[in-house]
């Protein structure tokens, strides 16, 4: 039975959150940097029309935490942002897209400049803004748009405006992410909203490319970031659109409080409601995400049951919803098995081959295409259309034990290359 109910909303939806998104024209001014018709005054830049910052703030100081990419090269907002969550509190997030502030020699520099613009026009401390920005790698962050977009932000910040705020973080997506879900904890009913961005350099190793979770339960810091850990763990980093890990992912969660619930602070009955409806949002939008890839027209789900354990599923599972030629047949309609166990088999987990089932199934149907590790004569007209639909999952049954896990993923597509062959320019 599920303790938890969708709604309608986004990362305002909980209370005591306001946000919106602007037009800066941060995307303008990077745009014309990189193709040299941008001399020295910034703010000459005129905005594209595309929402390229948002800010998500509460009227009160929130119990925070987040977690971040794993890899080596990161953008100076998450050494920013690391610093200001150290005491566990913040109150505003303040996001570009764009500019990824990453791999620049003034980045941190610019970063804190983005949390004092944001403190100052809210009267807050810049100790309690988190930092994060996405976009072109390796340009210097325009801080010009970031200061006019700030001074329009902080009039207009609404109950009504975090779909504007979702719409501001995106960059290659095609559809806004955003989401709220309630559950009842201690007699109180709580919400949780958040908004999330991601399309393409998604090899997610932590959280996601960019999310910002909302909510209004009365939970310590502590306890927020492993409820982070725990759901991620089974959403977001069971996702890939194309193996590439970004410099930028950051997953961040700020608790109001207002819920009037006993606030959370161990891993009891009522930290397990809060998991479970936390849980069940992100695995929501991993799908979104894994849908939305770049070029993508189809949503992969690798689902693999009967593994030795649950890493190995997960391991098999990922394995095989990243695999180039996996996702370059399931573009194609083409049902081919072996594809599938040759992704398996280079997983790393420990597999008998001779059990391995493989099946693919869809609103059009489900077919079996491979038994005990060999290939089966099927209907191929019938096997096509299942592949034709927009959601495909490969159903992957082991032999091994009781493991069983899910990876969200999308198809190769020729747009993916087109995509990010000019993303720059």
């Amino acid at each position: 039975m599920n303790h938890y109910t969708f709604m309608n909303g986004g990362v305002t939806a909980p209370q005591g959150f306001t946000a919106n998104g602007v037009c800066a024209g941060v995307k303008a001014a990077t745009a014309a940097a990189i193709t040299k018709a941008a001399k020295a005054n910034e703010s000459a830049v005129i905005p594209n029309g595309k929402r390229d910052l948002a800010l998500i703030t509460c009227d009160r100081v929130c119990s925070a935490a987040a977690i971040f990419t794993k890899n080596l090269v990161k953008s100076d907002t998450i050494y920013v942002t690391r610093k200001h969550l150290q005491n566990g509190r913040a109150q505003a997030v303040i996001v570009n897209s764009g500019n990824a502030n990453a791999c620049n020699p003034d980045g941190y520099e610019k970063a804190e400049a983005m949390a004092k613009l944001a403190a100052d026009a809210l009267n807050i401390s810049a100790d309690d803004v988190i930092v994060a920005s996405t976009g072109v790698i390796g340009q210097p962050l325009p801080l010009a748009p970031i200061e006019s977009g700030v001074a329009a932000l902080k009039d207009i910040l609404s109950k009504e405006g975090g779909t504007n705020a979702a719409e501001a973080i995106m960059t290659t997506d095609t559809v806004k992410k955003e989401w709220a879900v309630q559950t009842v904890i201690d007699g109180k009913t709580v919400t949780i909203g958040g908004i999330a961005k991601g399309s393409g350099m998604i090899h997610i190793n932590m959280g996601t490319t960019l999310s910002f979770v909302t909510t209004d339960a009365a939970i310590s810091s502590d306890m927020l970031r492993e409820a982070l850990l725990e759901a991620a763990d089974v959403s977001y980093n069971m996702v890939s659109v194309d193996g590439d890990t970004s410099t930028n992912d950051t997953l961040a969660i700020l608790a109001s409080g207002y819920a009037g619930n006993a606030q959370i602070t161990e891993k009891n009955a009522d930290y397990a409601l809060f998991l479970e409806a936390l849980t069940a949002a992100f695995k929501a939008v991993a799908k979104k995400l894994a849908a939305d890839g770049e070029g993508a027209t189809k949503l992969l789900i690798g689902k693999v049951s009967g593994a030795k354990d649950e890493q190995a599923a997960k391991t098999i599972a990922k394995s095989v919803i990243c695999s180039s030629l996996v996702k370059a047949a399931m573009f194609g309609a083409d049902a081919n098995c072996g594809r599938i166990l040759c992704a398996v088999g280079y997983s790393g987990a420990e597999v008998d081959v001779s059990k391995i089932d493989v099946a693919y199934q869809s609103a059009a149907g489900e077919i079996l295409v491979c038994q005990n590790g060999c290939g089966l004569a099927f209907d191929e007209e019938k096997a096509e259309k299942i592949l034709l639909e927009k959601e495909i999952t490969i159903l992957i049954t082991l032999g091994d034990g009781s493991g069983q896990a899910e990876a969200y993923g999308c198809d190769l597509t020729y747009d993916y290359v087109k995509i990010n062959g000019d993303y720059r320019t």
